[in-house]
């Protein structure tokens, strides 16, 4: 499903966290698709299933998956102030990169209103 990465000073299991978030804002898991076990995710990853139970739980206290006893772990349905932050989050990090590769500010919000006057167009 993803990798984590050991040498970051980011803990594993916020990792984890914002990976699922990351991967529900791409449209990769949708309201109801299920997650894998905690000792599945563990294994694949590498890492404690201590650590993959506290990321899922941290999902589940901010609403973002829901488990079902003896069924799993599952997505909710989304929560845009918890997407809305986490897309944000992704934008920051491009529009930084973009800049240190020498894409100006005013290249960045004409390319905004480019996408903003398609999506537009389209509804």
């Amino acid at each position: 499903m993803f990798s984590i990465d050991l040498t970051s000073r980011i803990p594993i299991y916020e990792q984890i966290y914002k990976k699922i978030i990351e991967l529900i804002v791409q449209g990769t898991l949708c309201e109801n698709d299920q997650l894998p076990s905690v000792r599945s995710l563990a294994k694949d990853t590498g890492v404690n299933p201590n650590t993959v139970a506290k990321a899922y739980q941290e999902l589940e206290r901010n609403g973002i998956i829901y488990s079902v006893q003896g069924r799993g772990s599952f997505i909710s349905k989304p929560d845009s102030r918890v997407y809305q932050s986490a897309v944000l989050e992704q934008f920051d990090k491009t529009v930084t990169e973009a800049l240190g590769r020498g894409v100006t500010s005013a290249e960045l919000k004409n390319h905004i209103d480019d996408i903003e006057k398609k999506r537009n167009s389209k509804a």
